[in-house]
């Protein structure tokens, strides 16, 4: 029998205490341990080696020579969506466990929906599970995306036992689970949602996976700092792990893959949220310039990478005369510790004053900047809002600030020049270094700079 008892459980890191503390022992995390009921079931087995009967037994697999394994490597099944086909490495790997996480209402449950649609097109089996939402508000949904497909089953269902039962009676080739948080394991005396709720639930799911082949995306909460809400140790176990990114103000949505098992971690997919869904935005370069203000002060092009994928970007900057004792500096889109060592180079290296002048910096369209090689655009825009003086429509910056002022090549710049000429852009300013050696396209001049002065020299 059961020996029910109390625990006091992280939901950083899922360590468990008899008692609570201020500090979790485990990660260093303050005011994380919460209470939970911990059903610990006794192990009395035989002097036979008999299992328990709550024990379930081992896959039974033989030891095999690294050898001898096939390399018939992973099958992929495609989604329909190529952004997030992108975001996958190539589509959706037989018996994997994915996991996407995003703000309420960005659109996740939208997204797999439309591709659950996608893949009952193809012939698919698909079932979509959720904890959430009843069967009538997922056909609600359906209609309004114009999903009618006739393979598409529903389950509206909490009970991993009975869900685990659906999935191998049906024999889904893909299902999902929307949401992770909100199932639980009725022999568990925790609530949905808690740490050992969520960490037993995901544990389930994934030996699902790997015995029948089903592939399964989890949907996750995320908390106020936007992790994914349990135990960090969801994240390990998982195959990949996906976050939507964007503003619900706006209409664009960004898809980042943080971990993946089966490709890149640095791809990015780009969407634009509409009244029929989540719809795939195939040239995000040209989407995000095509509201900027030309022959405006403050505004600089940067080239960035994201993953295989090279993206423009508008850099704007507005400086305007302080009128308190300290200067403010406000930062969107970029590190503010970055941009604060970036204004300390220019006054001393390039001779801007902005000891008197409150700074505004954005990244237009939404985008996050974490590339060293961003620097330069950043200096080139806020030079141009302190002169009043426009950089050239068709003039694209890049390239990494040192302290000394000097300006450091960055990685891939030939495949950055090629964008910047495919969507028209005739003069390209780069570090030095990267101008001896990339081949300049037909029809772009592509300028190399040593220094952030010699740059602003050239620019103005």
């Amino acid at each position: 029998m059961a020996k029910v008892r109390s625990v006091y459980a992280c939901s950083a890191c899922g360590y468990e205490s008899p008692r609570w503390v201020g500090r979790c022992p485990s990660c260093g995390a303050w005011n994380t341990l919460e209470e939970a009921i911990s059903a610990q079931e006794t192990r009395a087995a035989s002097a036979g080696g008999k299992i328990a009967a709550n024990q379930r037994p081992g896959t039974g697999a033989t030891a095999m020579l690294l050898a001898d394994i096939p390399e018939d490597g992973a099958l992929r099944l495609p989604t329909g969506i190529s952004e997030l086909d992108r975001v996958l490495g190539g589509g959706i790997v037989e018996g994997g466990l994915m996991l996407i996480g995003g703000d309420p209402g960005i659109g996740k449950s939208t997204l797999l929906l439309q591709v659950c649609a996608h893949l009952a097109e193809a012939g698919k089996r698909v079932l979509y599970i959720s904890g959430e939402e009843s069967a009538r508000q997922i056909k609600l949904r359906a209609n309004r995306l114009n999903v009618s497909v006739p393979n598409l089953y529903v389950l509206a269902e909490n009970a991993l036992d009975a869900v685990e039962e659906k999935i191998r009676a049906l024999q889904p080739d893909v299902a999902v689970v929307d949401s992770i948080q909100t199932m639980y394991r009725p022999e568990m005396a925790s609530a949905p949602g808690s740490v050992s709720q969520i960490r037993e639930g995901t544990s389930l799911l994934l030996r699902l996976c790997k015995e029948t082949g089903t592939s399964i995306f989890l949907v996750g909460h995320v908390t106020k700092e936007g992790a994914i809400a349990g135990p960090r140790m969801l994240e390990h176990m998982v195959d990949v792990v996906l976050y939507f990114e964007g503003d619900r103000q706006q209409d664009y949505r960004l898809l980042r893959a943080v971990k993946n098992r089966f490709g890149s971690v640095n791809e990015l997919g780009v969407f634009r949220m509409t009244g029929q869904g989540m719809q795939v935005v195939p040239n995000p370069s040209e989407e995000l310039l095509s509201h900027r203000a030309k022959g405006t002060s403050g505004s600089a092009v940067f080239c960035g990478l994201e993953g295989s994928r090279p993206l423009l970007c508008d850099v704007q900057a507005l400086t305007s005369q302080t009128y308190y004792g300290t200067p403010r500096r406000t930062v969107s889109g970029a590190d503010s510790g970055r941009v604060a060592l970036l204004l300390a180079v220019l006054e001393k290296r390039a001779g801007r004053r902005t000891y008197n002048q409150d700074v505004y910096i954005n990244v237009a369209g939404g985008l996050e900047l974490s590339e060293p090689a961003a620097d330069l655009a950043l200096c080139a825009a806020v030079a141009s809002s302190l002169q009043e003086e426009a950089i050239g429509p068709e003039v694209a910056v890049m390239g990494e600030v040192g302290l000394a002022g000097e300006v450091r090549n960055v990685p891939q710049c030939d495949r950055r020049v090629a964008e910047c000429a495919r969507l028209g852009f005739t003069t390209v300013i780069v570090p030095r270094a990267n101008a001896r050696t990339i081949r300049a396209p037909e029809g772009v001049r592509v300028v190399g700079v040593d220094t952030v002065a010699q740059a602003l020299s050239v620019l103005f």
